[in-house]
């Protein structure tokens, strides 16, 4: 089993829309692993990357401005 999500806000939101890593992954055109590995924090998504994730996940909220929360350029 793939761990939870490093931010509150995506775990909860990954636990409301019922939606696996891979279901996730498809959403937004990336690898599984890549989408896991962004979520529990062990890679840093690209703007668009986290601006997807949040999309797919219905997160409408700004991010808070701290380093589990930084991307980087594309």
């Amino acid at each position: 089993m793939a761990p939870n999500p490093q931010c509150a806000a995506l775990a909860a939101a990954k636990e409301k829309k019922g939606l696996s890593y891979a279901q996730i992954a498809q959403k937004i055109g990336q690898p599984e692993q890549h989408v896991i590995d962004v979520c529990t924090g062990a890679a840093t998504p690209t703007t668009a990357e986290f601006n997807a994730l949040a999309s797919a996940l219905g997160i409408t909220s700004a991010p808070p401005h701290d380093a589990a929360h930084t991307t980087k350029a594309a």
